[in-house]
Order: C-alpha cells, then structure tokens, then sequence
C-alpha cells in the first residue's frame, strides 16, 4: 500500500457546506497528499490520511504525536534511542527535581511541530509556494534529527568541556548532526532521496556559523522552520521554551500556537500579523528569562563546573574527547559517563570520582558574588579568568591559587546579542495586503529596555574555607577594573568568617 505509485485515496475538503474530492497518492514509501485536512479540535491541522501506517505517541506538551514510517526507521536505531539517555536541560535536573526530560522527547517535539508548520503553510499557501512532498520530508526529518549530534550534558560538553581539553576547538553539535545523519542512513540502510538528506543537513545547520552564506537554494523559507538563523523564530525554540518551563515548575504565557497559525510566507520569507508583535517579543523575552532563572542558576553552574572538572580529570583515561572524530563512536557517548567514572575501580579517575562525590553528597563550589557587566564596558569585554581573581587578592592571609577559584562568564541576550531581535523580524498588516515590514522599537513600547543583552560574571571558591579569600579578592577586581565595587550586594558576613 504505501510503495504502490498507483495506489490513490479520496478524501473530501468541507468548503463554505460543499464537499471537493481530492485525490492523494503514496510514492517512495511516503505520503504525497495534494491537501491537508484540518480538525477544527485542535490547534494545527492533523492529516487526514490513513494513519494506520503511522506510529502513535503521546506527548505531555503536543498531545498526540504521529510518526511516518520513514522516520520511524531513524527513530528506532540505537543512535537515535541514545538521546534517552541525554537530558535536555544537563544538570539542572540536580536544582530542579522536575526536569527530568531528555533530547529524545525534545526531537519529537520538534519533528511534530515542523510537520504541523510545513503543512500549515501547504495548506494556506501550497499552489503559490509549490510545496511538494519532498518538502515537507525534508523539513520534519530535519525537525527530528537536528539535536542528534549533541554530547554528554548538552551544551557543557560542546562550550565548557572541549575548549578546555582541546586548545582551539571549533567542534559543534550542528555539524556532528549532520555526520550522524550520514551515518544512521549508512549504517542502517535507510532508503532515502540523496538530494533529501542534502536539504535535510542544510536545514540543521541554517542557524550555525557553519550555514552557506551564500546559497542560492530555491524555497529560503523552509530553512527557517527547524533552525532559523534570520530571524531566531523557528520550532526547536517553539517546543524546548514550552517544555523546560513546564518541566521546571514555571509559567509560560508565551503561545507559539498563534503565530504558527497566523504566519505567512513573503518574498521567501516568512513573516507575521503586526498585531502578533508581542507574542513575538514575548518569545525572546522568555527564552532570556529561562537562561536567567533555570539554564544559568548559581547552583546549576556551580554543579557544572564541577561536571566540567571531573570530566577534564578522567579525559585522559577514558579519551573522552577523542569519540568526536568518528560518528561510529561518538553514538556511544551520553549523559552515563558520570556513572562510568563512578564505578570504575581505578585509581586513575580518583581525583573525577571525588568531584563526582561531592556533588552526590551537595558540597558544591561555594558560589561568592556576581556582578554585571556595566553597559558602556560590554562592548570591549573580555572573559574574566580565574587568573584574574587570584592576582586581585591583597597582601596577608591565605594565599590563593587559580586552581581553587572557578569563574563563570554568562551572557544572556534575547537572541540577537545586543540588538533588539524584533529588527530582524518582518510583519504584515493583514492578509490583503502584500507589504512587509519591520517594526522599530519606538513603535512597539517605551517599557521595552534600553539594553539586549547581560553579561555577568559569577566567581565560585573550590573550597568552602576560602569563600572569604575569593570573595574579598573579587571585590578587588571590580575595583581595579571599574572603580566601583559593580556586585549587587556585599559579601555576607558569615561567608567571610568561614577564613
């Protein structure tokens, strides 16, 4: 049934109280449909084809989740099973117990809602655009596969833990993605267009700094569902927002559903009602606001930098590193390699497993002070070092070395550093009119802030009875940088009797 090019269905379109026949014919192994029914029960238009051929999942943030059998043959490789075994969120789950969830769920989240925005667009704009089937493949194999090349604890491993085991890394989760891609579709035999899988890998990289900057593919828009780099908007953003604020406890009025509903495809662009504005910068708001309160928490990152030091302590023996170069070995590694260094009966993973053991037993760095960077000194900042702190620290007491302190450099933007991300982003006033165009801040509200982006500095003491000594020498820096102590509030007093 599904490789019969000859074999075709009737389905029925209600317009105005009138029926149409449609026709849908299934090629290749895959749906080719020439109209998407839509239930008027639900938020996004569910296909109308026979879903007997479909796998059925139940997702606790998009409801029922329906999976092809194209996609079923990626999903149910031990490939792409291993994103079980990697939480979405790395160490937050240590601060908030509910966020449990891991890649796996994630990378359905945003298979489903690619489909649900590709198909929306077929639906509204199929003739205009000519969306074919090929299309709306590519565009949720992307959706599914574009969070396959992330390692251990996320983005720890690709931003703190490499660049500290590899002088100069430019290593990416983007591009192993695309060599996982190659690989599954490799190792398992999955029969598939070559020209499919080509767009596929386009697509997940269409954000990074490894997307063609110069490309003249046909169809721009597409490449800005899954990851888009133009405007910051796209489904991945969609699904994880929705998913970590729900898992860690916190509201979210943020509703993708209105802007997936109302969008609209100009000059290859694809752009939204002007009177969505605000669901729009309600997005980037609370994306920064995740970062601020889960993603970047004090204890969070005190409890990763302790991951990141255990992990560069046991890189040597378990060559932890060197699974990047081959996505045959790279599959392998996941969150588990805690466990791993845990259990080895070895003494060369003595000094990780000890670091491994205080955060089991919660004696984490002790986190000192922060501050934020003052606005006419971000554009020519410079990461803070540990260094830094240690050659700030007065004459007299005990001395410190770089290795007790570790410092966290954080920067929160709304997604465009420090530029209101709404300026990329183009509008429409309605859907009679054919003009797009940006909306400008003094437009929008003058309760918008002044400033787009934070850059703060985060100083933690290794040993409990050197908070005193690190937080006193941190003081320091900000008063030989700046002239000013910039933290929020001093130093408690029972931190410094602990000298």
């Amino acid at each position: 049934m599904l490789c019969n090019p000859n074999h075709t269905h009737d389905f029925f379109k209600k317009k105005k109280g009138q029926y149409s026949r449609y026709k849908v014919s299934k090629t290749m192994g895959a749906y080719c449909q020439d109209y998407q029914m839509f239930d008027n029960n639900n938020y996004m238009g569910r296909s109308s084809y026979d879903l007997r051929f479909s796998k059925h999942l139940y997702d606790n943030v998009h409801g029922n989740i329906y999976v092809d059998p194209l996609f079923l043959k990626f999903i149910d490789t031990e490939q792409f099973q291993r994103l079980r075994d990697l939480k979405q969120l790395g160490a937050t789950h240590m601060v908030y117990p509910g966020a449990m969830h891991s890649r796996f769920e994630h990378s359905l989240g945003v298979y489903w809602l690619a489909g649900e925005a590709v198909h929306k667009l077929k639906a509204q704009q199929g003739l205009e655009l000519d969306i074919d089937n090929f299309d709306v493949q590519a565009v949720k194999l992307a959706g599914l596969m574009h969070d396959i090349g992330h390692g251990p604890f996320s983005h720890l491993f690709e931003r703190e833990f490499l660049p500290r085991v590899i002088r100069g890394s430019k290593w990416s989760h983007e591009r192993m993605s695309v060599e996982m891609v190659d690989y599954i579709v490799d190792e398992h035999n999955i029969e598939i267009e070559s020209d499919t899988i080509k767009r596929v890998k386009e697509m997940i990289l269409a954000s990074s700094g490894f997307a063609s900057k110069n490309s003249t593919r046909e169809k721009k828009f597409l490449y800005d569902i899954v990851a888009n780099g133009r405007t910051g908007i796209d489904v991945d953003k969609f699904d994880y927002i929705i998913r970590d604020c729900r898992a860690c406890g916190l509201g979210c009025n943020f509703q993708f559903q209105r802007l997936m509903e109302t969008m609209r495809v100009m000059d290859d662009e694809i752009c939204y009602r002007a009177k969505d504005y605000l669901t729009v910068q309600k997005l980037f708001a609370t994306r920064a606001d995740l970062y601020r309160t889960v993603y970047t928490h004090s204890k969070v990152k005190a409890i990763e930098l302790m991951i990141v030091d255990a992990l560069v302590q046991a890189n040597d023996y378990l060559e932890i590193a060197s699974h990047i170069q081959d996505p045959s070995q790279y599959w392998k590694l996941d969150d588990t390699i805690i466990k791993t260094i845990e259990t080895a009966p070895v003494q060369e993973l003595k000094e990780s497993k000890d670091l491994l053991l205080r955060i089991r037993r919660r004696d984490l760095y002790q986190f000192c002070n922060e501050y934020s960077v003052p606005k006419d000194n971000m554009e020519n900042f410079k990461d803070v070092t540990a260094q830094d702190i240690v050659c700030s620290q007065r004459n007299g007491g005990k001395t410190l070395r770089e290795e007790d302190v570790a410092v966290s450099n954080i920067r929160i933007d709304l997604s465009r550093g420090s530029n209101n991300p709404l300026t990329c982003v183009n509008f429409f006033k309605d859907y009679d009119s054919d003009e797009k165009f940006p909306i400008s801040d003094d437009k929008i509200s003058h309760l918008l802030p002044t400033s787009y982006q934070d850059m703060i500095v985060r100083v933690y003491s290794k040993k409990a009875e050197l908070v005193g000594v690190v937080s006193e020498a941190f003081e320091n820096f900000q008063l030989k940088t700046y002239g000013i102590k910039a933290q929020v509030h001093a130093t408690p007093q029972k931190k410094k009797r602990r000298v």
